[in-house]
């Protein structure tokens, strides 16, 4: 077995993110590793039922052996075996986020040696992870980009506290043969047009139409078209969503209503990190990057060399990235160490 790889949780941003990129590495190089310190920079450190969730799915996919898992934990040993496809079902139990879960998997079932069939329950709109909206017209297409091939369906929406949400996927083993010579995301073409999109599940729908209406009102000039949607999720939920299209790739950037948390707020911070977003001039938006770091090392290799300005080329792969965040250069720092 390979020497065993150890990971300091505190390094960087010290969140899920470190453990979530070292689970999918593990499993794919077949590489064991152990964290230390994991989550050690938030309020509540250790393992929480959704980070707990993604070491147990990947354990199961891989047959790994698994010291530390349970909730509090901050110390993790994970020595990974052979990849198996199939059919696989993970309930997180809370209102974890279902999209954190499935780009931890996705990775580790592309390099399986059958399609797979994963059904994730829990939170699919929730605070500090991707909405479903930006995992499937964001995420997933430039996956798709670098030849693999992924499915995915929202059968149920979920949000804090009540949960609920159902996500569907479907995974196909990587094919080398279809791999492209290159990915670049370095410019997005001509902007096609644009929603903002308030969405509500049993709340006043009120809600919804002034988050549009306060968004379209503060970027006219992006025309953007506005959508009121109600969903019957198990609770109460509220999120509010943009989506910039461009000719290469289209954009999606979202807010979550919360308790105690105006509609004028959830509808600034939608525009707010739109114009950040439009004014950089980029075209990868910097959430964005720092959750293609896994599959662009896994499929094209790694870096060679930075420039300072947020560019960064790569042998055969090519980013422009909005900003560099904590997030991102966290991420570089547990992918270099395996």
């Amino acid at each position: 077995m390979t020497d065993l790889i150890t990971i300091d949780g505190s390094q960087g941003e010290g969140g899920g993110q470190m453990l979530r990129t070292s689970l999918s590495l593990s499993a794919a190089y077949g590489k064991p590793f152990e964290m230390l310190n994991i989550r050690a920079k938030r309020e509540k450190p250790g393992l929480k039922r959704q980070h707990l969730t993604c070491v147990r799915a990947v354990a199961q996919i891989c047959g790994a052996q698994v010291e530390g898992d349970e909730v509090g934990s901050m110390h993790l040993s994970f020595k990974p075996g052979k990849i198996k496809g199939g059919a696989y079902q993970f309930d997180i139990g809370t209102a974890g986020s279902v999209t954190l879960v499935a780009q931890t998997v996705i990775p580790v079932l592309l390099r399986a040696d059958e399609p797979s069939t994963v059904t994730i329950t829990g939170g699919t709109h929730v605070p500090f992870a991707p909405i479903w909206e930006f995992f499937a017209e964001t995420y997933l297409p430039e996956l798709r980009k670098m030849g693999a091939r992924v499915e995915a369906e929202l059968e149920q929406c979920g949000f804090y506290p009540a949960a609920g949400g159902v996500m569907k996927l479907r995974i196909w083993p990587y094919d080398e043969a279809k791999r492209p010579e290159r990915y670049d995301l370095t410019d997005l073409g001509a902007y096609r047009g644009g929603t903002v999109e308030g969405v509500v599940s049993h709340i006043p729908r009120s809600i919804a139409e002034a988050e549009v209406g306060i968004v379209g009102n503060q970027l006219r000039d992006l025309a953007l078209e506005r959508v009121v949607r109600e969903v019957d999720a198990l609770g109460p939920g509220n999120y509010c969503c943009a989506r910039l299209r461009y000719e290469h790739a289209t954009v999606v950037i979202s807010a979550i209503g919360t308790y105690g948390k105006s509609r004028k707020s959830v509808a600034n911070e939608v525009a707010r990190q739109i114009r950040d977003f439009v004014k950089s001039g980029k075209a990868c938006e910097k959430h964005l990057a720092d959750q293609l770091l896994v599959p662009l090392h896994l499929f094209f290799g790694r870096k060679r060399e930075w420039d300072g300005n947020y560019e960064c080329w790569i042998d055969n792969w090519s980013l422009a990235i909005q900003k560099e965040t904590s997030h991102y250069t966290t991420n570089e720092l547990v992918i270099s160490a395996f």
